[in-house]
């Protein structure tokens, strides 16, 4: 990315969001970072100056406080990607699921967050003039943030282009964010070559504790992830970027995954202790048909007893009291003190699998034998039992399902016939639903990446809104609606680029 063109701009909406922000953060700087009498030098010292600003870049890539994350990450992504659904009667009839959201809600990501990264990667740069290994990582925490956003509503002003508030292509934000990738990668790798313990600003890394061969694999990582995404969109691209990626070395232990540290955990905070989120239908019909042993890991029992343990909502069901909505359906399985998780070896083994499925080279083993240590793994990550048997069952299939009694939904035939065990014979298109599906369950419960899947591939099949909508899962969320009068040029520029009305249907670049 054109470093020199986003250090320095900012769009209209996120210098008007950073003001609000300065209101509301006043003294920050004077509370996290250093006294106005030390030089440039010392402030460079052991981190010192950049270290809350890694932190804020840290908690918008992976945003797990209660607000940020319920905003930016529950009501869209979760309940998009039918992980979760939402419990209160207060979000039952304008929603994501309905796409129909409140104007606040398809604006908040973009207005929250985008101020956030821009400033706190700003800074880092001024202190580490855009070198080292710190600079690398904000690049790669950079990239992780904008790669969200642009997933949800498409065009998005980066700073690459020469008008700081013009939006730049989905293409393009995907190809200058695998640039910036590739740019932090390079620094890291020779340092990590000769030092495999590398360990940098430990203090400020909530995520690896400053151990940076786990960032480097997180980077070639997300390089993979966006490679499968765009695999259909761009296939030559994609497959020199998935392929490079995986040589240089992706996540393929849970001793890597990507797993933040925020206390209380968002997911605690909305499905737990606020009640607002239950289990989605799909998910659990899913599980339950399969007999899958994780769903317990993924979500409690119902606390009304019911005809089984974990019960999930309909998406789009008309919720008529919360209180009676948290009893019968369930809620997540997570403490307070969870970590969050953002990527994981399951994930990026099923990554390595649909590359091997596309005939790229260099994954790593056949489509099968990926395939099953993808599962092997999230069975492992869950401490679930029973993984060998789950691998070889060949008919078990996804459950009808039947809304809990007092319940606000209805019932839906099974939404598929796919079962679990591993087919060579299978056309591709099958062994394309069987792997994303399995892919979709392990991804649990990061919803953004079950949102793309949904999109991407079509699969996993899913029942229908509970109250009709246009299509079953929105591909995007319209832009923000103050971008058509605080920049109007740009913003029209911006629905060209997207190459449709600006709405909940129009596909994204990436969408099959």
């Amino acid at each position: 990315m054109k470093t020199n063109k986003i250090k320095g701009g900012l769009s209209l909406i996120a210098f008007s969001a950073l003001t609000i922000l300065a209101s509301c953060t006043a003294g920050f700087e004077d509370a996290n970072r250093p006294g106005g009498n030390l030089s440039r030098e010392d402030l460079k010292k052991d981190n010192y100056a950049t270290g809350s600003f890694m932190i804020q870049l840290q908690n918008e890539a992976f945003p797990e406080q209660e607000n940020t994350y319920q905003m930016n990450v529950d009501l869209i992504g979760n309940y998009l990607g039918r992980y979760m659904t939402y419990a209160n009667n207060g979000f039952s009839n304008n929603n994501f699921v309905m796409m129909n959201a409140p104007t606040g809600w398809a604006n908040y990501p973009f207005k929250d967050c985008t101020p956030k990264v821009v400033s706190a990667f700003k800074e880092v740069y001024d202190y580490t003039d855009g070198e080292g290994i710190n600079y690398a990582w904000a690049l790669i925490l950079r990239a992780q943030a904008f790669l969200r956003l642009t997933d949800i509503y498409g065009p998005y002003p980066i700073g690459a282009e020469s008008d700081p508030n013009a939006y730049s292509s989905q293409e393009k934000v995907y190809k200058e964010l695998i640039l910036d990738l590739d740019s932090a990668t390079n620094i890291l790798a020779p340092m990590v070559a000769a030092d495999p313990n590398l360990t940098v600003s430990a203090d400020y890394d909530h995520v690896y504790g400053g151990k940076f061969a786990k960032w480097l694999k997180f980077a070639n990582s997300l390089k993979l992830r966006m490679a499968i995404r765009m695999r259909f969109a761009d296939p030559a691209y994609a497959r020199q970027v998935g392929e490079a990626a995986v040589a240089g070395g992706v996540i393929t232990s849970n001793d890597d995954n990507l797993e933040i540290t925020y206390v209380p955990n968002g997911q605690y905070k909305t499905s737990v202790e606020w009640g607002d989120s239950r289990a989605c239908a799909d998910i659990e019909c899913y599980m339950n048909g399969y007999k899958d042993p994780r769903i317990t890991k993924y979500f409690k029992a119902t606390e009304t007893a019911g005809d089984r343990a974990v019960i999930g909502c309909l998406a789009g069901a008309a919720i008529g009291n919360k209180a009676t909505a948290m009893s019968v359906y369930s809620a997540a399985n997570i403490e307070q003190n969870s970590r969050g998780v953002w990527m994981t070896a399951a994930e990026i083994t099923f990554c390595r699998a649909e590359g091997a499925l596309a005939g790229w080279s260099g994954m790593g083993g056949s489509v099968e034998e990926l395939y099953n240590q993808a599962i092997r793994l999230s069975f492992e990550q869950w401490g679930a039992g029973g993984v060998e048997a789950y691998l070889q069952d060949a008919t078990s299939t996804p459950a009808a399902y039947v809304d809990a009694e007092g319940g606000f939904g209805k019932a839906m035939p099974a939404a598929s016939t796919i079962t679990i065990k591993w087919d060579e014979s299978a056309s591709n298109e099958v062994k394309l639903e069987r792997l994303i599906t399995q892919k979709w369950i392990a991804g649990f419960p990061n919803g953004d990446e079950g949102w793309a899947e949904l999109r991407r591939t079509g699969y996993p099949k899913v029942f229908d809104v509970a109250r009709n909508t246009t299509i079953k899962v929105a591909n995007r969320v319209p832009f923000c609606t103050e971008e058509p009068i605080n920049n109007k040029d740009n913003y029209e520029k911006a629905v060209q680029l997207l190459g449709g009305a600006d709405n909940y249907t129009t596909k994204l670049w990436w969408q099959r």
